[in-house]
């Protein structure tokens, strides 16, 4: 096959889930004998078109801010790398067997889909979140125009792919029907992370090597690190441990003034942003539980990094998340209250462990497998 993926932003030049999931993908159908090329911005240095990891990658717009100062995704940028891109994949869209686009942003995939108007190649879009009423709280007076572009895109003709069960649902009740809807994960590489080294930081405890309870993700509302910071207060009574809360975000300021006020404020410590993936994965190796109680996942990668690091998994069970998915029964889910996430961190602290090795349940979201079930979901596009 020779795949177009339609991407903004470029792993390894701008590092996010959704490019990484294009990255590890691609360069697996590539060593399989496909030809794969990226459509993005221009990130990196050099001429427009280079090949990278046996990938052709082609700017057809310059680098840009992503994001605005209020923090949100640029819908300017969102809509000037669609108008540049259309032209470019417009003239080259034989050249392909079909255009996998990401989502969001929105924009590029109606692009996409205009450039291969009158043509046979498919358009495939991968649905990483559904955001529906969400729209309300992001964009407040404006979430209409949010909503109105979600349901156009969803509704545009398309072979979706859902990173989750919960996404493809979300998604069949604003277009597709759920039976036309493939469900490939997102993936994590099993080998990297059982390999990573858990870092030293002896610093915050007599002769300790990582933190008992560990929170990795973007300090968002959604994430609920303000229930898991009552909730940890609560149970450090009964138990010597320490949590550690890698990220940041819009939220870090009064999650660290909340920590402050707690009864065992010492036990807490921020990280902050770790520039460097192998020492997350290095402090997961190191932590006995990973605990987040995000009350919004479209997947939750950093589910499926844990048990690969052997962590004990808490996280919350929500209508909005697909935690449960993800971890099974290979980690314990709880209510989004600091009651319900209390009690499930004492129980993981005393000992008690999951019916299933967080190892094994590991294994299903290894890249290889992702990249086979992607090639699979992309013949039946071509096929039909």
């Amino acid at each position: 096959m020779d795949i177009a993926f339609v991407s903004n932003v470029v792993y390894p030049y701008v590092t996010g889930g959704a490019q990484k999931r294009i990255y590890e993908i691609g360069t697996r159908l590539a060593d399989a004998g496909h030809e794969i090329t990226i459509y993005g911005r221009h990130f990196w240095d050099g001429p427009h078109q280079i090949t990278e990891d046996g990938l052709t990658l082609r700017a057809v717009a310059p680098a840009a801010d992503l994001y605005t100062d209020e923090g949100r995704r640029s819908i300017g940028e969102a809509i000037d790398f669609a108008t540049r891109l259309m032209p470019d994949l417009r003239r080259r869209i034989d050249d392909h067997d079909l255009v996998v686009a990401s989502v969001f942003p929105y924009f590029p995939v109606l692009a996409s889909k205009l450039s291969s108007i009158g043509s046979n190649t498919p358009l495939v879009t991968t649905w990483h979140e559904v955001w529906r009423d969400y729209w309300d709280e992001y964009l407040g007076s404006l979430s209409f125009g949010g909503k109105l572009i979600e349901h156009l895109t969803a509704r545009v003709p398309q072979h979706p792919i859902a990173v989750s069960g919960v996404t493809a649902d979300r998604l069949a009740t604003i277009g597709p029907s759920r039976e036309e809807i493939d469900v490939v994960h997102n993936g994590i590489d099993v080998e990297q992370i059982q390999s990573a080294t858990p870092p030293e930081v002896s610093s915050y405890t007599d002769g300790g090597t990582g933190y008992d309870v560990l929170f990795a993700g973007r300090l968002i509302a959604d994430k609920r690190v303000d229930i898991l910071l009552d909730a940890f207060d609560q149970v450090a009574s009964r138990h010597d441990v320490h949590l550690g809360i890698i990220g940041d975000g819009p939220e870090a300021d009064r999650l660290r003034n909340q920590a402050d006020t707690l009864d065992h404020a010492d036990r807490v410590t921020f990280l902050g942003f770790l520039d460097e993936y192998e020492d997350v994965i290095g402090h997961m190796h190191a932590a006995d539980v990973f605990a987040s109680p995000s009350t919004r996942e479209g997947f939750g990668i950093t589910y499926a990094e844990a048990m690969a690091a052997d962590c004990t998994v808490i996280a919350a069970d929500h209508s909005e998340s697909a935690a449960a998915e993800v971890i099974g029964d290979a980690g314990f889910l709880a209510q989004p209250t600091t009651e319900s996430v209390a009690a499930t961190l004492d129980k993981a602290l005393a000992g008690e462990t999951p019916a299933v090795s967080p190892t094994v349940r590991a294994q299903k979201f290894d890249w290889d497998q992702v990249a086979d079930q992607a090639e699979n979901a992309y013949r039946r596009a071509i096929e039909t």
